[in-house]
């Protein structure tokens, strides 16, 4: 009978080969969490860097409102029948408020955005940082205020017309208006005195404007979902408020911090 060829592996050899898969796995691991951590130390950006990209959000935002206000003046020309692009006058003003819209609230957004990369200062400028922060509201309303005026007093358009272009601007400005407003602005103040007294990660949810300094925080006892990084990484995604609840029990000096009381849980 023909002898079979058979591999005899001695055990001893079997846990030396074990072993060295898992120092070799250990390497691989310990080489991947060296290349993340490079990664994201270069997604750090400097305070100079959020600067610049905040002017460049700025600039955007400014732009787009230009190019909203232009789409309101065309709109108003085609009520006033100065203008004519060749379709009825009813979809040619929807045209021209949709575009209005979607320029308003990317400026809006890009905006809020700039306010957070790099906060206004609030100290002896409460006027600058109140016109600063609220200024998506502010163009909100010179986007849509005037031509939803023009629609309402026009007696020249046909009473169905005008009925379906009065409820289109009217829900345009106050759909753009309550979504371009900053509820909750931070400023470079408060900013720069969380970034000081806290410097280990926090935590925050997909909503709210509370960043945590515990993941075991008992606002945070509901939440599946949470995000971590830096103080600096939290303002710039919104989470202005320290937890008050981790104030409390890290005994965290909250002077010239925002704080907002965790009243449910996350």
């Amino acid at each position: 009978m023909e002898k079979k060829e058979r591999t005899v592996t001695r055990v001893s050899d079997g846990k030396k080969t074990v072993e060295s898969v898992k120092k070799t796995a250990k390497k691989v691991d310990d080489a991947v969490e060296e290349v993340a951590e490079e990664t994201a130390a270069e997604k750090k950006l400097t305070k100079e860097e959020k600067k610049k990209k905040a002017t460049t959000y700025r600039i955007i935002s400014i732009c787009l409102w230009v190019v909203a206000i232009a789409m309101e003046v065309l709109a108003i020309l085609c009520i006033s029948k100065t203008l004519y692009i060749g379709i009825p006058l009813l979809w040619s003003v929807i045209i021209f408020i949709v575009v209005d819209l979607a320029c308003c609230l990317v400026a809006a957004f890009l905006w809020k955005k700039s306010n957070r990369l790099d906060p206004i200062k609030k100290t002896n400028n409460k006027v600058g940082f109140f016109l600063m922060t609220q200024l998506g509201l502010i163009m909100a309303v010179v986007c849509f205020l005037p031509l939803v005026i023009l629609i309402l007093i026009n007696k020249d358009m046909d009473k169905k017309t005008k009925t379906i272009l009065s409820v289109v601007a009217i829900a345009a400005l106050l759909l753009v208006g309550a979504l371009s407003a900053d509820y909750n602005p931070i400023s470079k103040e408060e900013a720069d005195a969380a970034e000081a007294v806290i410097t280990s990660d926090v935590y925050w949810t997909s909503f709210g404007h509370k960043y945590h300094t515990s993941d075991s925080c008992q606002a945070l006892t509901n939440s599946s979902n949470l995000f971590v990084g830096s103080v600096s990484d939290a303002i710039e995604a919104g989470r202005e408020d320290l937890c008050a609840f981790c104030a409390r029990r890290d005994n965290i000096d909250t002077t010239g911090l925002k704080v907002e009381e965790a009243a449910g849980l996350e």
